[in-house]
């Protein structure tokens, strides 16, 4: 016999990968953003490293508790499933093992077949077989919200580093171009990462990025210039 070789699949990743990319994307898009935003209002070199640290700290305390908060809520709702199919399952196994049956059907097994395969399921583990087929719920698409959280906040404050660096080292004059296009080339870059560790191609998720982060830094330095006319 040859060597089994095990398949590799990526959708165990899809709940840090995708906390991590958007924490990411969104610290670049929102200090850039603010960065750019501030630059075109106000000159002072200090002013606008000011408001980008300030925004890299608030956005990652925000993005952590409100991914916190958000796989909470799906995690509570998926527990709350499992303790009414759990009540099903004791009273009426019977219906139970007959509506995992027609699941099979509906997915094209034979239904003698079906009816065998929910019978021995039910018999090893009732409820993991209907939290998986029933209800979609399954140990690769656990919310986590502690580690969606941190990978979230965590991912944030990287991708809010990357216009702060550009901040420091650009000439005041061209502070707001600098930013901007070393802001775009590491959204483009994130995207096509974010893209290739979920299995996709990179090419679009690149492009798609970079053109919503440049229409984000172009609003807001809109903004700030109009801001800065009229004060």
């Amino acid at each position: 016999m040859g060597r089994q070789i095990a398949e590799r699949h990526f959708v165990g990743r899809t709940g840090w990968l995708r906390a991590a990319v958007l924490g990411a994307n969104d610290g670049v898009i929102s200090t850039a953003s603010l960065i750019v935003g501030v630059a075109s209002a106000d000159h002072s070199a200090t002013a606008v490293l000011t408001a980008g640290v300030a925004g890299m700290i608030a956005g990652a305390m925000s993005m952590a508790a409100g991914e916190y908060v958000s796989v909470s809520s799906q995690s509570d709702t998926e527990k709350a499933d499992l303790v009414r199919e759990l009540r099903e399952l004791s009273n009426d196994p019977e219906s139970e093992t007959a509506e995992l049956a027609r699941i099979y059907v509906r997915r094209g097994v034979e239904p003698a077949t079906a009816r065998d395969v929910a019978v021995q399921l039910m018999a090893k583990d009732a409820l993991a077989a209907h939290a998986r087929d029933e209800l979609g719920i399954s140990d690769a698409t656990t919310p986590r919200p502690i580690q969606a959280a941190l990978a979230s906040g965590a991912s944030f404050s990287c991708g809010a580093v990357l216009p702060i660096v550009a901040t420091l080292v650009a000439p005041v004059a061209l502070l707001s171009p600098v930013v901007a296009g070393a802001s775009l080339a590491s959204l483009a870059m994130l995207g096509a990462l974010g893209a290739r560790a979920g299995g996709a191609a990179a090419l679009w998720p690149a492009l798609r990025v970079a053109f919503w982060g440049a229409l984000a830094m172009g609003i807001t330095a809109g903004v700030g210039a109009l801001i800065g006319r009229a004060a």
